[in-house]
């Protein structure tokens, strides 16, 4: 399994998806991307990128699962994010000086046993845990930093089964939970070592 990653490696997946977004707007950018032939990098990986523009969320696309190389998830959640988000309209070249790029890196799913809401829910850590709903077709994710606008694991469900389309009272003996911790670095938090652009 890919190891929890340095402070570098995160500067590194960071200049992977700029670069990626930046080569899609055909934009000027000095930082070339880091050669995918590392080990680390060509090592199966899930992650999630998230863009920011004034701390208000621009796009935001991800894998629950580890299926192809770290470089190349990284590369191709970065664009998706970028131009793919339903939610919003594809990023602009003049928008991309703008936008704060984060990158998360999941570990691998845990799934959680209960036999009722009750239990499931006692299992839920605030600020720790990612979870994964699943219900028959519907599915739905909140990362582990969403936490941050629910101060109950009881709201932080509720939403998980909005997002699934499900009401927010809706529980089901087949319903499915899975837990998963991250790692995540945004090129704020580098900002004095480099500037991008």
């Amino acid at each position: 399994m890919l190891p929890i990653g340095s402070n570098e490696q995160g500067k590194i997946l960071l200049q992977i998806a700029r670069a990626a977004i930046a080569d899609v707007l055909c934009a000027p950018y000095r930082r070339p991307a880091v050669s995918a032939a590392e080990d680390w990098l060509s090592k199966p990986g899930a992650t999630f990128v998230t863009l920011t523009e004034e701390s208000e969320l621009r796009g935001c696309i991800g894998s629950l699962q580890a299926y192809r190389p770290l470089a190349d998830d990284v590369m191709r959640n970065a664009v998706s994010a970028a131009f793919r988000d339903p939610r919003f309209m594809p990023l602009t070249e003049s928008e991309l000086s703008g936008v704060c790029i984060e990158v998360s890196l999941l570990s691998e799913l845990q799934p959680l046993g209960f036999s009722d809401e009750t239990e499931a829910l006692a299992q839920l850590r605030p600020h720790v845990d990612g979870i994964v709903f699943e219900y028959g077709d519907y599915r739905s994710t909140l990362l582990p930093q969403v936490w941050k606008s629910f101060s109950q694991p009881r709201q932080f469900l509720a939403q998980l089964k909005l997002k699934a389309r499900l009401p927010e009272n809706f529980w089901d003996e087949e319903v499915k939970l899975s837990r998963y911790t991250l790692s995540k670095w945004r090129e704020i938090d580098f900002a004095k070592e480099y500037a991008h652009g």
